[in-house]
């Protein structure tokens, strides 16, 4: 019996470990299976078209190739869905799937694993025309825990690559310490600084197939471009702590209360 890539994975738990540590992700070839994938689909077109909030707006960020404001050309264009974990069941499952949950359990260490609520748990709208591009950054420059140390799992539900906007990841720069210089008001890398093209020149893109799982450290320095095909591109994405990291009271992180999943 061939086994599946999560399954081989799990078979040898130190060597995910070691992978995820230097690397700073992991990508899981065929979790989900494609009847689940269809049905979230169906779902989530039904939730663009009409909309259901709550959601953000790609002028709502500020990137480049979003619109102005809401009021110009595509200035309606979703590019969140917000709480993606209490929209459906369906959403539920696929966040506590058990083999995301079993590869999170190796990546904490043995910690209890619980999703956020506040951070991600949504789904990525990449819509053509007027998706803007994610310039290069880490996702923990707004999070607030006790330490650095979160993980997020992005699902794809079609074929992610680039022409679509997939993912680009710059392997093992969780480990790094950069100067503040090096960054610019919003906490992007700087493109123009030698040392910064000299790091970006280094990333790869992780294209995806549908049923497929990138796992991501947040102190990953991660971008992705625009949507240059004729399809919305659908990507739930949800992010998890180990039960010894707590968020700090007081915080957007601490605004919702995180739910057990391992």
């Amino acid at each position: 019996m061939i086994k599946s890539p999560a399954v081989q994975a799990l078979e040898d738990p130190g060597g995910l470990l070691r992978s995820f540590q230097r690397h700073g992700y992991a990508h899981l070839p065929g979790v989900v299976d494609a009847h689940t994938c269809g049905e979230l689909r169906s779902f989530l077109q039904g939730s663009l078209q009409p909309l259901v909030g709550p959601a953000e707006y790609e002028a709502d960020v500020g990137y480049p190739g979003s619109p102005a404001d809401r009021n110009a050309a595509g200035g309606n264009t979703p590019r969140r869905l917000l709480h993606a974990y209490a929209r459906s069941q369906g959403l539920r499952k696929l966040a506590a799937h058990p083999t995301v949950a079993a590869v999170l359990k190796v990546l904490m260490q043995g910690q209890d694993v619980l999703l956020s609520q506040c951070h991600h748990n949504c789904v990525m709208t990449k819509h053509p025309g007027y998706s803007s591009a994610t310039l290069w950054h880490q996702d923990i420059r707004y999070w607030s825990f006790d330490a650095p140390e979160l993980i997020s799992v992005w699902f794809a539900l079609d074929r992610e690559h680039r022409k679509n906007g997939a993912l680009r990841v710059i392997p093992g720069t969780q480990n790094l310490e950069l100067d503040r210089g090096r960054l610019d008001r919003d906490l992007f890398l700087r493109p123009e600084l030698d040392a910064n093209r000299d790091l970006i020149h280094q990333a790869v893109t992780v294209e995806l197939e549908p049923g497929d799982v990138l796992f991501f450290h947040c102190r990953l320095f991660h971008a992705a471009g625009k949507n240059l095909s004729q399809q919305v591109k659908l990507s739930p994405v949800f992010t998890y702590h180990g039960g010894d990291n707590q968020p700090i009271p007081g915080t957007r992180s601490a605004g919702l209360p995180s739910i057990p999943v391992a």
